[in-house]
């Protein structure tokens, strides 16, 4: 069966497709075409990368569209079918031949060979030679933007230009307007047997039914738009005879039924359809309202936003026995969930089902490492065991982690549908890998996740699992493919003479960070948790005479900085001539959470800060605040000093003091503490609340409700719910505490470090415009700029903005500042003509 379809991922090894009527299917890399599968047997036989063989990901992006041919259909052990198909060519254009071909006609082609003048390219057809000329390719490699020339195996529209000797040779053009306007005619004689998805024809409507229209084209054929691919602008609103563009979708072998689409995206080719925002992937519509239903498929819905959505028969209710027809009139109103989107019907596909509504993970980016996860055995490989966590997500366990120890023989402890609960170890959501461990003390660990080498600070304790035990001492492993070392004298109070006597791959143990260099990914760990140098900073943090001064919460003193730790400053008040240490968090520095790096960078040991707040005078030490949000609602009184204070719908300012899978704590001065749930963090849809909220981020929250018996208190956190009225006069008010703040930071910087640096960085500023000279132009389209006003500094500009310049190295241009990354010393600058106009 021939389809047009559309690139939905791109992956190294295949390619996943969307078909029209929410279907998908996959794109071996081996079905390409014949030119790209003889380079990658040629790369296989000689065991080496070649130069010229380019990967899927570097000739394909989602929304492309492409014309297949269905090779196999699978059903898998689940049910599941999966739908192979291939872009090959000599498969999809296996109707035509070298007499059919009229100067036109629009085919599908891939390039085969790149030449002088041009390139060789394979349209499938047997006994004729194709060849497109490069001025006819121009227009296409300057707007797809993947490099200065075509690349084999690279999937082209193709036009026939010029047809020689009998449709021996043919002269193509894959120029984007000719390419828009092509439409297939009677005078290019297609038959029912070379019909290709993706051409464009001139349709009649014949009959109008509630499930589709009928309609004729290229005089002799008929073919069906079903109610999906109506024009939504029209509804069904066509007369018998009227004439329309329309674009075949598929040809079906057997039976020679032709359907079609009238949505517009389709009736240009070399156009993409409209894609869905990242944000409404798994969303949650409280109220969707039903347009039509169709008692064989299911029923077409209206979003909240405007746009439609189909949920499949299955999709509408728990199981055919709890279906009622009855609640699926015109007008219905039901909640439901997007969890996909068919990029050929433009359409969200839903569903109403509570399990799915409910559910915590919808796709591979709703997980994160060190999630604890829900799943069911699927099969025991010797490599591990799937698991399949949901209909759309599987994982892979390690035999190495099947359990505390190494498993001899898993199946007597596993079965085929056992429910089991694992923890993320590693997910790489874009090339949909999982990987998962059963080991309890993993599992159960209530210690820190440590996924990336940044967040290994010294004297952090956590878990991890022995992979290597040799005579230097311990490899051990986290999550994220993060590992570091225990040397060999670290191992154990005592003397061990050989480690892999003691130690075995798999062992969770309990390290201690000594010592980590993000940027090598060097990690330096220890056993011996007693030898920990945590009460040495304990004691240096500990006030000296703390029993002779007590402050009030809210009370303003200056500090000197004493000293900068990983997490914080410790300083000294000067009202008390130097004698009280307190501490001032480094989440505390600042309102705004990039600031509080920048500032902690900046400051240095003597450095003073004026006017910082006491925020709470218990336990070892003072701690302090730089906040100016939580200061002033201190100073106006706009807080609550004790519970019974607490009244629903009061609005109060706070910061993050945990943030959790469920919601997100927040405490506010004098000690106050309330949750804000999940569903009440934010106007978005939330998946991750980490992705949302960190650890000591300033937060304007509203009292949603109060449980005096429980002493609980429940909060909103979205910007709709929190404003006091005059949001316009909020925002500027933070706008202008920000730009106070980089003052501040550039006043800092101006007593610090190079010279010249710190006098460049201090110099520019969003908006200002500079005289630079390309330096280099990198493979991905963004570009490396100097000059005299940026010396020392890395100045870049993304592809998308270089618009549509085509700047070399040497050459000299204008820009505009975008922002100034002080901690990096990195400048992003823009050369977008209309930004630059705008300038005041």
């Amino acid at each position: 069966m021939l389809l047009l379809g559309c690139v939905k991922e791109v992956s190294d090894y295949e390619l996943v497709v969307s078909l029209p009527n929410g279907l998908s299917g996959f794109v071996p890399v081996t079905q390409i075409s014949d030119a790209y599968s003889k380079m990658l047997s040629k790369q296989v036989a000689q065991g080496e990368l070649l130069e010229d063989l380019n990967s899927l990901p570097d000739m394909y992006s989602p929304g492309t569209l492409v014309r297949c041919i269905v090779t196999s259909v699978e059903k898998s052990a689940d049910g599941r079918r999966s739908i192979k198909l291939s872009i090959n060519p000599r498969k999809v254009n296996k109707g035509l031949n070298a007499s059919a071909l009229a100067s036109g006609m629009l085919l599908s082609g891939f390039v085969s060979s790149v030449e002088d003048h041009g390139y060789l390219i394979d349209i499938g057809v047997s006994g004729t030679h194709a060849f497109l000329p490069r001025q006819k390719a121009q227009n296409y490699i300057k707007a797809v933007k993947r490099g200065s020339d075509l690349k084999i195996g690279q999937n082209l529209n193709c036009v026939i230009v010029e047809v020689k000797n009998e449709g021996r040779v043919v002269r193509l053009s894959i120029d984007r307007s000719e390419v828009a306007a092509s439409l297939a005619t009677e005078r290019q004689n297609w038959a029912l047997s070379s019909l290709l998805p993706g051409l464009v024809v001139k349709a009649r409507v014949q009959k109008v039914a509630p499930l589709g229209i009928k309609v004729s084209f290229l005089s002799s054929f008929t073919g069906i738009v079903d109610f999906m691919h109506v024009d939504p602008e029209k509804s069904m609103n066509y007369s018998p005879d009227q004439v329309m563009k329309a674009c075949i979708l598929s040809v079906h072998p057997t039976s020679k039924v032709v359907r079609l689409t009238l949505r517009q995206s389709f009736l240009h080719p070399g156009g993409s359809p409209n894609q869905l925002s990242n944000d409404r992937m798994g969303a949650v519509v409280e109220e969707s309202t039903v347009k039509a239903f169709y008692k064989q498929f299911g029923a077409i819905f209206e979003l909240d936003d405007g746009t439609l959505a189909f949920a499949r028969l299955k999709h509408l209710s728990k199981n055919r026995k709890s279906f009622k027809p009855g609640a699926f009139k015109a007008g219905c109103k039901h909640k439901c969930r997007i969890i996909d989107y068919s990029l050929m019907d433009e359409m969200c596909i839903i569903s109403l089902k509570y399990q799915v509504i409910e559910a915590r993970f919808l796709q591979y980016q709703d997980i994160h490492t060190g999630d604890v996860v829900q799943g069911k055995v699927l099969a025991l490989k010797p490599i591990g065991m799937q698991v399949k966590v949901t209909d759309g997500i599987r994982g892979l366990v390690p035999s190495m982690h099947l359990a505390d120890v190494i498993l001899k023989q898993p199946e007597k402890k596993y079965n085929i549908g056992d429910e089991v609960q694992c923890r993320v170890l590693e997910c790489n959501p874009g090339g949909k890998k999982l990987i998962l461990t059963l080991k309890k003390s993993l599992v159960q660990s209530k210690l820190p996740v440590l996924s990336n080498y940044e967040d290994a600070k010294p004297g952090l304790i956590t878990h991890g699992f022995v992979v290597c035990a040799k005579e230097f001492g311990c490899i051990v492993k986290f999550y994220n493919d993060v590992k570091g070392l225990v040397p060999k004298h670290e191992l154990s109070s005592e003397p061990i003479s050989c480690p892999d006597k003691v130690f075995h791959d798999g062992q969770v143990v309990k390290v201690m960070v000594l010592k980590c260099e993000p940027q090598q990914e060097r990690l330096l760990l220890s056993f011996r948790l007693s030898s920990k140098p945590a009460p040495e900073d304990k004691k240096e943090c500990t006030p000296k005479k703390r029993q002779e001064v007590k402050y009030q919460i809210g009370e303003m003193v200056d500090v000197k900085v004493l000293k900068k730790k990983h997490n914080g400053l410790e300083v000294s008040i000067l009202e008390d001539e130097g004698t009280v240490i307190a501490w001032i968090p480094t989440m505390h520095l600042s309102d705004f959470v990039v600031n509080c790096k920048l500032l902690w960078h900046c400051l240095q040991e003597g450095d003073v800060l004026p006017r910082v707040m006491c925020l709470s005078d218990k336990g070892e030490h003072i701690t302090l605040s730089r906040k100016s949000a939580v200061i002033s609602a201190v100073q106006e009184e706009q807080v609550v000093r004790s519970f019974s204070e607490i009244q629903p719908g009061m609005l109060l300012t706070g910061y993050v003091r945990n943030v959790m899978p469920f919601g997100v704590f927040v405490e506010f001065p004098f000690g106050v503490t309330g949750l804000a749930p999940k569903v009440s963090m934010s106007d978005k849809f939330v998946t991750d609340t980490k992705d949302h909220f960190v650890v000591g981020q300033t937060v304007t929250a509203k009292v949603m409700s109060i449980d005096e018996e429980k002493q609980r208190v429940l909060l909103n956190l979205k910007v709709s719910e929190c404003s006091s009225g005059d949001s316009a006069a909020e925002s500027f008010a933070l706008l202008n505490q920000y730009f106070k703040e980089m003052k501040e930071i550039r006043n800092l910087l101006r007593r610090r470090g190079e010279p010249s640096v710190a006098r460049g960085l201090c110099e520019l500023v969003p908006g200002k415009e500079l005289q630079l000279v390309v330096q280099d132009v990198k493979e991905d389209g963004s570009a490396l700029f100097s000059g005299s006003c940026v010396t020392g500094l890395t100045v870049t500009a993304t592809r998308y903005h270089l618009g549509d310049k085509n700047i070399v190295p040497g050459e000299k241009t204008k820009a505009l500042v975008l922002h100034v990354d002080a901690l990096t010393s990195r400048v992003y600058v823009s050369l977008q003509e209309e930004l630059l106009k705008q300038r005041p």
